[in-house]
């Protein structure tokens, strides 16, 4: 068995280095005549990754929760002073209706090299502990950030296969772990293992799915606002309150807001690897963007047992 060793450690690196390979020696795409849809353009990476896309040249739909929001108004002015490739639609991912409309308008605006890919960008984000948040937001969670990448991806399918097109998702480094937010930590990790299972359904149809797993990017995208320890111990229920005293709450929203505060604002990192999961002749399954010490512990999250990553989280929470 040992005899074999060296030569599954050079199967290995070739395996490695075959992508690499690849990404050199094809040809770059070309985004003119090609149509890119983006959920959750409002504000945050789907907004960057639209005006980017649009200045490529790709004809990009920008999905907007508020159509009549700043987030799209800034959109509609960059369509109006360019070539007319970008345009914003309403579009709730949590409603069925918004997503067949959508649908509808890419098809009857479909430029002459059909439609080349899909970002599930739309996500929202909060804070709490398990018994601190209520069955009505769990389910509000998983309506958008899982079960809504699922239904705009289902509807759109169709043409991603027709056209051999891209499918993106972001996920997030806290698939792997959670430190407060374990909501969110379950819906990516969710839409981890869907992707999964669509990447390798896909591959039979020449359609490439990839995975962005941003690490603490708060202060770019503001999907989280700060915490307020007054208000989450108002909406607690007697039984929770029960069990934590107000001086616990606060020392968890201090713990959280100081995590939000020093997540980068250079939301362009993100956006950078989008563009090459959309545009790369060989792009990664999955692109993480994150610090060094963020991509360690989803190292150890990964390699070592459980009981050395509680510790590991346990002691980040002590302090």
């Amino acid at each position: 068995m040992w005899a074999a060793a060296p030569l599954l450690l050079l199967l290995l690196l070739l395996l490695l280095l075959l992508p690499r390979l690849r990404r050199r020696g094809a040809a770059g795409l070309e985004p003119a005549g090609r149509a890119v849809l983006i959920t959750g353009c409002d504000s945050g990476f789907g907004h960057l990754l639209a005006l980017r896309l649009h200045r490529l040249g790709f004809t990009v739909f920008a999905g907007c929760l508020c159509p009549g929001g700043d987030g799209a108004r800034r959109l509609q002015r960059e369509a109006a002073a360019g070539a007319g490739r970008l345009r914003v639609l309403r579009l709730d991912v949590t409603r069925a209706r918004d997503v067949m409309a959508a649908k509808e308008l890419v098809l009857s605006h479909l430029p002459e090299r059909g439609f080349w890919g899909l970002v599930n960008n739309a996500g929202i984000s909060t804070f709490g502990e398990t018994g601190w948040l209520s069955m009505e937001k769990y389910e509000k969670f998983a309506d958008v950030n899982l079960l809504g990448s699922i239904r705009t991806t289902l509807a759109f399918l169709p043409l991603l296969r027709k056209y051999k097109g891209r499918i993106v998702f972001m996920s997030s480094i806290i698939a792997y772990f959670s430190l407060g937010n374990g909501i969110y930590s379950m819906t990516k990790a969710a839409v981890e293992r869907f992707c999964d299972a669509l990447r390798l359904e896909m591959k039979k149809f020449g359609v490439r799915v990839c995975i962005i797993q941003p690490g603490n990017y708060a202060r770019s995208t503001k999907i989280q606002p700060p915490v307020s320890a007054e208000e989450i111990w108002n909406e607690l229920s007697e039984e929770e309150k029960a069990v934590y005293n107000k001086e616990y709450v606060q020392e968890r929203a201090n713990f959280f807001n100081r995590i939000l505060r020093e997540g980068s604002a250079n939301g362009s990192e993100v956006v950078d690897a989008m563009v090459d999961a959309l545009t790369s002749p060989a792009p990664k399954a999955r692109y993480m963007v994150a610090k060094l010490k963020e991509k360690a512990l989803v190292f150890v999250c990964a390699l070592f047992p459980t009981a050395v990553m509680d510790c590991v989280l346990s002691y980040a929470l002590s302090k």
